[in-house]
């Protein structure tokens, strides 16, 4: 017999600003979260409406120790590093980055769009390493919306995009360094699903929009909320009520390691950290060329 996991606690995203000056929504880390191992952050960006000449990016930074992941929903985001990759995300694609030893990182409007301005709303998630990979040499998967995995229920009312992991029985085409989990399930109204996780996984949802009905408790919740799952099951209880559910499912095994965070910077210790801003600094994670 199967059994549905309970909700440990529910953590709103809380409002703030990062890069060069536009607003994220974030659940963790926040004072009241600082982790979710093995996930460090994650943010949701916008949605919002650029005016002509208004969107906003991350200028030049460095990353070590973690790998972050962008999945663009709507609009367009261009990149750069210090490796000679550059390129543009557009609605529906993701970038699996893996910075491992060091790589300097761009996040700025695509020209164009930048030119006419126009609706972005877009996801990342930094996944850490274990202490292993945290040096291995940088890595890109870049995955158009056409080449991600999508399955849906017999029924035809549910919905899931397969970035990583496994869901209705479709596996994902991105490889990932640890067990990870990251789906994205649209629900149209009245429709559930009762989806198998692995018993070793740390799950969570994260609502984009609608209300749903998480857990055995059907609780219901609203968009930018993170509802944390016990472990004490099989299954995760997605509903939608009386509007479509966007929701993301993410969920890993947990590293179980010291972090320690610096800025882009996350190690397992104070000196490997330490190291880590000597090697910036020297220019030994390269520079962009713009």
């Amino acid at each position: 017999m199967s059994s549905t996991r309970t909700i440990e606690r529910t953590y709103p995203a809380v409002r703030t600003t990062e890069g060069g000056g536009f607003i994220v929504h974030r659940p963790f880390p926040t004072r009241m979260l600082m982790d979710f191992d093995p996930f460090l952050l994650l943010d949701e960006m916008g949605p919002i409406d650029y005016a002509p000449g208004e969107a906003k990016g991350a200028p030049d930074h460095p990353h070590r120790g973690f790998e972050t992941v962008t999945y663009a929903l709507e609009g367009q985001f261009g990149h750069k590093d210090s490796a000679g990759h550059s390129g543009t995300l557009n609605a529906g694609d993701v970038q699996w980055m893996t910075a491992g030893a060091g790589v300097v990182h761009s996040e700025m409007p695509d020209p164009e769009f930048l030119r006419t301005g126009g609706r972005v709303h877009g996801l990342q998630v930094w996944v850490n390493l274990p202490r292993s990979d945290k040096m291995i040499a940088p890595r890109y998967q870049e995955m158009p919306s056409a080449k991600i995995p999508v399955a849906t229920s017999a029924d035809g009312q549910v919905r899931v995009k397969v970035i990583a992991g496994e869901a209705l029985g479709v596996a994902a085409a991105i490889e990932t360094r640890t067990p990870i989990l990251y789906q994205h399930f649209t629900l149209q109204p009245g429709a559930k699903i009762e989806h198998a996780v692995p018993a070793n996984y740390r799950v969570f949802t994260y609502g984009l929009s609608g209300k749903g009905f998480y857990g055995e408790a059907r609780s219901e919740i609203g968009p930018r909320q993170m509802v944390v799952f016990n472990s004490d099951g099989d299954t995760v209880t997605l509903a939608a009520g009386e509007e479509p559910l966007d929701v993301l499912l993410l969920g890993g095994v947990p590293l179980k390691e010291p972090v320690v965070r610096y800025g882009p910077f996350v190690m397992n210790t104070e000196d490997e950290i330490r190291q880590a801003v000597i090697d910036y600094q020297a220019g030994r994670m390269g520079q962009i060329t713009h």
